[in-house]
């Protein structure tokens, strides 16, 4: 039986605290990642509840002063989603994550800082997540952006959005398809808020209202693609119970303990009997359709030592199979699930580097960056 709200509530509270300081920890290790460089707070529209996200920029070195040139220069950008069971954790967990790609792909990253279970259950993370890209996508050229080099990355609960998040938002984008794009010019709005309307408000009719009004905005979300997808050990089918899981772990000592993955269950599915094979929940079950409109350039990583390896491989077989994806990546060995975030104060956990750096310079393919120096960073 769930617990009552109010208990799931005060455990979240208590264990946000909690990796809040392990993250602090987390960062102290040489060497640091940089803070993020500026936040933007917008309010939210795909979700029927109201509520705002942030999302925090960390952004190149030469950053600032492209922009003050005032240039045609644009940056790719990766929208990055934490992990945490989609009940702790906050968008600067990643930092080191986005170290790397900032200073080895020379990217922008914006990290979301989506709305948490129990007070958020189900699918509210996912359509936060659906903001953050349209947000990207329509202030691209406010924000120095190149809206088509834009990816998506995740750890964890974050892993599972990377793919949860484009594909609920093909559901705006084909909402979106009854509109004509628009040919005549248009200002951009440098105003952070969406707008929105209170008439015909449901979710699949709710992103032609918030645009409707601004022709520019039109032809952005018109030509909004997703590059690329980076997933870290993500979690792909909820519609395996967690003793399941565990079976395909050969070290059930590595798990993380049934106090955590058990608040994380209770908080985020709910109600209980929802139905767990969503493909906004299990990307894994998604139909073969929705799996083909994925982008071509896929990058899963997993932990030899973690019980979501089984499912996220699962999801690759679909991936290539079904959909005609190639999809890069690597095993991790014999490291349990979010081995790269060790709060270890002295020393970034070994192979963290290594992966970042690949995944990176998989990137740098994509966007069209091979030339760029790369710096040291990442870990």
């Amino acid at each position: 039986m769930t617990r009552p709200q109010w208990l799931l509530r005060a455990q979240a509270r208590m264990w946000r605290a909690l990796m809040s300081l392990g993250m602090y920890i987390h960062r102290l290790a040489p060497p640091q990642p940089p803070p993020p460089a500026f936040s933007r707070t917008i309010p939210t529209a795909i979700s029927p509840t109201a509520g705002s996200v942030r999302i925090q920029f960390y952004v190149p070195s030469n950053y600032a002063a492209e922009r003050l040139k005032n240039t045609t220069h644009r940056f790719p950008v990766v929208v990055n989603f934490h992990g945490g069971g989609f009940t702790i954790g906050t968008a600067t967990d990643d930092a080191r994550w986005a170290s790397a790609v900032v200073d080895q792909v020379g990217a922008v990253v914006a990290s979301v800082d989506y709305r948490l279970a129990p007070e958020h259950p189900f699918p509210t993370a996912v359509e936060d997540g659906v903001d953050a890209l349209i947000y990207i996508a329509r202030h691209a050229n406010e924000l120095g952006l190149d809206a088509d080099r834009i990816a998506v990355s995740g750890f964890s609960a974050g892993g599972n959005m990377a793919f949860t998040v484009p594909l609920r938002l093909q559901e705006e984008l084909q909402a979106l398809s009854h509109f004509p794009s628009p040919t005549s010019s248009a200002s951009t709005s440098t105003s952070d808020t969406i707008t929105t309307t209170t008439e015909n408000t449901s979710p699949s009719n709710l992103l032609p209202n918030t645009i409707h009004a601004n022709a520019k905005d039109m032809r952005a979300m018109h030509a909004l693609k997703i590059a690329a997808i980076v997933a870290w050990y993500p979690s792909a089918d909820y519609t395996l119970t967690r003793e399941q899981r565990r079976l395909t772990n050969p070290r059930r000592d590595q798990e993380l303990p049934a106090i955590f993955t058990t608040l994380f269950d209770e908080s985020y599915l709910q109600p209980p009997a929802m139905d767990r094979a969503s493909p906004y929940l299990s990307p894994a079950l998604a139909p073969a359709a929705m799996l083909a409109a994925l982008p071509d350039h896929i990058l899963l990583y997993t932990c030899q030592w973690d019980v979501l390896r089984a499912e996220a491989r699962s999801l690759q077989r679909r991936l290539e199979q079904e959909a005609g994806k190639k999809v890069r990546g690597r095993m991790v060995k014999e490291v349990p699930h979010g081995w790269d975030k060790s709060p270890n104060p002295w020393r970034v956990t070994n192979g963290v580097g290594e992966a970042y750096g690949e995944a990176c310079g998989e990137l740098r393919r994509i966007f069209g960056s091979e030339g760029l120096v790369v710096e040291d960073g990442g870990g």
